[in-house]
């Protein structure tokens, strides 16, 4: 199962977070994010991804594939 998500701010970086620790892969689609906000939510996943060893990969241009 891969966990679908689409922030609509940089808070919801918080589900991000819950469905990636817990071990499942999420599709995180910035499409409706400012630049500003897709920046900082993308650094987020990097250090997620990172602490945990998986894997981040760019499925589109504001669509990532986090793997733990």
């Amino acid at each position: 199962m891969v966990k679908s998500l689409r922030p609509q701010n940089y808070n919801e970086v918080l589900y991000v977070g819950h469905f990636f620790r817990k071990g499942v892969p999420v599709l995180m689609d910035l499409t409706d994010l400012p630049d500003a906000d897709a920046k900082r939510l993308v650094d987020f996943a990097t250090g997620l991804v990172y602490g945990r060893g998986g894997a981040l990969d760019r499925v589109d241009r504001r669509l990532f594939l986090l793997q733990p």
